[in-house]
């Protein structure tokens, strides 16, 4: 019977601090796909960048290699020249003995004129066709350079075809890593959304009778007055007990939420924007640290993991409202908890 009063004494549903939640694990997914997408790319114009200075050198080399053989090919032709020139000048020295050898069977007498004209016509003979030996060797051995040459453009050519494929390959593992990351993310974003749901909804269930803490967003706000003194950091023992009963919870939490997810409840202290200049508080800087710092030793203390908790002090730069009215100023002193991923 009790416990159908209480439940028909219970507040509404509010869903607004559902929606925010959604919106909120929104942009954490659209900040890390951009994140990804930005590392992704990093890593791929590294990559291109890379197999384009090697497409580069390979150019140059196939230019180089191709200018040499268009050297090779004209001292080749000009060689040619020369063979032909010789080979005519052959022609032309073979016509003139055989002219003399006609002119020493029709002139008997001057057999020995004749006689020595063919020795030299000879030696001239002999002379040109060693020339056109070497001019033959020089020709073959162009040829070979040649064949050598081209063996090395097509083996440049096969290296820059395995470098283009290599290159395709690194593209669609980039693509396919990225698919993989942007999958993962997405699993522990859900994962992490549906915890923190789980634990605003207990601690909602703890702190719902208290009208002094409430729900902002994706935060659990305590009034600075619940937990310290005015202007100081030192816990009030009134407020310990809402902090028990708040490291219940995460306790509680903690032994649910798998090991892979790298959760951390992070602890905020706000002030107003009153001026404090004391010899332990120069500013509302160190102010609003000490209490975080507060609040993180007193959870440690019941049982609560150091690596899950973080302290952070904001002063009074993120008010929750404006203005300067007693009533504003209460509502931005404040300590803030949030559930979020380290």
């Amino acid at each position: 019977m009790g416990l159908s009063r209480n439940r028909r004494n219970e507040p509404r549903a509010d869903y607004w601090p559902g929606f925010v939640d959604a919106m909120a694990t929104l942009l954490l997914v659209l900040i890390f796909l951009l994140t990804v997408f930005m590392v992704a790319q990093f890593f791929l114009s590294q990559e291109i960048s890379g197999k384009d200075t090697a497409l580069n050198k390979l150019n140059n080399q196939i230019a180089e290699l191709t200018e040499l053989l268009a050297l090779e090919r004209a001292g080749k032709q000009d060689l040619e020249s020369s063979i032909l020139s010789l080979q005519a000048g052959l022609e032309s020295t073979e016509a003139s003995r055989d002219r003399l050898l006609l002119q020493l069977d029709s002139q008997a007498g001057d057999k020995d004129s004749a006689g020595g004209q063919i020795a030299s016509l000879t030696k001239t003979l002999e002379n040109e066709k060693v020339i056109s030996q070497r001019a033959l060797a020089q020709v073959e051995l162009l040829n070979q350079q040649i064949s050598a040459l081209r063996r090395q453009i097509a083996a440049l050519e096969d290296a820059l075809d395995a470098s283009e494929n290599r290159d395709r390959e690194s593209q669609t593992k980039i693509a396919s890593l990225g698919k993989r990351l942007n999958i993962a993310l997405a699993q522990r974003v859900q994962e992490l959304s549906r915890y923190r749901s789980d634990f605003f909804g207990r601690l909602r269930e703890i702190l719902s009778q208290r009208s002094d803490i409430r729900v902002v967003g994706d935060r659990f706000v305590f009034q600075s007055e619940v937990l310290f003194p005015s202007g100081g950091e030192r816990m009030k023992e009134e407020g310990t007990g809402e902090l028990d009963r708040l490291a219940e919870a995460i306790l509680e939490l903690s032994q649910d939420i798998p090991e892979e997810i790298d959760w951390v409840l992070r602890i905020d202290g706000h002030t107003d924007n009153r001026p404090i200049n004391s010899a332990r508080f120069p500013s509302n800087w160190e102010l609003s640290a000490a209490r975080a710092i507060s609040v993180v030793k007193y959870l440690i203390s019941k049982g609560v993991p150091p690596k899950r908790l973080v302290a952070a002090g904001f002063g009074e730069f993120q008010p929750l409202e404006d203005g300067d009215d007693d009533e504003t100023l209460r509502k931005n002193r404040r300590i803030e908890l949030k559930l979020t991923q380290r």
